[in-house]
């Protein structure tokens, strides 16, 4: 086993005793990442349980990678890379996407940034994974993530024009579904009044 050291000594020892497949070690390493992996896994997955099922999925592709880590960049990085690899793994197995056809009409509207600074994180997350796979497979990697089109062409197998459309339709959706949810906030304060 050849490690490289990242900059914290305790995150090598632990890196190098889950190498070592020490089940203390592998329980520790869990517990320090699960939470933020599962933040990741949320944001692409359909529902809790199969968020659930790609943390899984991510942790044992880690476990399996954790020796070809060379102590370049952030750790948390590469971890997060391995989850974002793994749900796209997930989404490639069981989707096709199409081309949106009405991309000139969607890039003609206007998102209304003051729904958004009033909308709760988790709200948002709801709202995100009640899109489909497509749509929030490619605005995860494109809005959150910080992934080019091109890049995400060449991860899903799809053209840039299908990745830019997906886009564009997410963030529609996201658009119409945020002002209809501030619209029906605002009808149930007048009513109270």
């Amino acid at each position: 086993m050849k490690l490289s050291l990242p900059a914290n000594h305790a995150e090598y020892n632990l890196i190098k005793d889950c190498v070592c497949q020490k089940r203390e070690a592998q329980k520790r390493f869990y517990n320090r990442f699960a939470a933020q992996m599962f933040g990741v896994c949320l944001r692409y997955a359909h529902d809790y349980q199969q968020a659930e099922d790609l943390l899984q999925e991510g942790f044992i592709k880690v476990f399996k990678n954790l020796d070809k880590y060379r102590g370049e960049g952030s750790f948390e990085g590469w971890i997060r890379r391995i989850f974002v690899n793994a749900a796209i793994e997930q989404f490639r197995k069981n989707q096709h996407m199409l081309p949106v056809h009405d991309l000139q009409i969607v890039n003609n509207l206007s998102v209304r940034n003051e729904a958004l600074t009033n909308l709760a994180v988790e709200k948002l997350m709801g709202f995100i994974q009640a899109l489909s796979p497509g749509y929030r497979t490619v605005f995860n990697l494109y809005a959150i993530e910080g992934y080019s089109h091109k890049e995400i062409a060449g991860m899903l197998g799809i053209s840039e024009g299908t990745s830019k459309s997906q886009l564009a339709r997410a963030r529609y959706i996201l658009q119409r579904v945020i002002l209809k949810n501030q619209e029906s906030k605002y009808e149930s304060i007048l009513q109270s009044s």
